[in-house]
């Protein structure tokens, strides 16, 4: 259900993996509309990041409400559920696969937070403002300068150290630049 279009915007559903992505379609269309194109990639990032935590720690349903609303020059995005347990952010082990996505948002956003909702549930939400000066795009001299630029070259695995697996390596981008 999407309500008050133009500046309001209200989805309910069941915190799902199948869901999450329908929901981050709903926030990028309704960005467009807002003409907000900008703030896209952000608000998706977040939402994912706060319907990933009601689908893997939420209880004792996954129901949730996303809530998009657009005041001045901020945009709140919030996702209630029904887990009265406020989260815990701990530091995550350097190769740990999860356990970064509220500094994540903390890290993308304005400001985010939590609230209670009552005494079965709670709010996590962040801001993330309007007003940004577009960023220039780089001169056509650093363009040529970053395509320029010799490819890195991914590191090597060294012999092993117990038979079974390899030393350990450096991560390296397969991105060049």
């Amino acid at each position: 259900m999407i309500s008050y279009p133009s500046r309001h915007c209200t989805v309910e559903l069941q915190a799902l993996p199948s869901r999450i992505g329908q929901v981050r379609r709903i926030v990028s269309a309704q960005l467009r509309y807002w003409h907000l194109d900008a703030l896209i990639d952000r608000a998706s990032l977040g939402v994912t990041e706060l319907l990933s935590n009601v689908h893997r720690h939420a209880q004792p349903d996954k129901t949730c409400t996303v809530e998009i609303e657009l005041l001045l020059d901020r945009l709140t995005v919030s996702v209630r559920d029904h887990d009265p347990r406020m989260p815990v952010i701990d530091d995550a082990e350097p190769l740990a696969t999860c356990g970064r996505g509220l500094a994540m948002v903390a890290a993308m956003s304005e400001s985010w937070g939590v609230r209670p909702d009552g005494e079965s549930g709670k709010v996590v939400w962040f801001t993330l403002p309007t007003s940004s000066a577009p960023v220039a795009a780089p001169s056509r001299r650093a363009r040529r300068t970053v395509l320029e630029k010799p490819a890195r070259r991914f590191a090597e695995v060294g012999p092993t150290t117990d038979g079974l697996r390899p030393e350990h390596a450096p991560a390296r981008s397969a991105v060049a630049g």
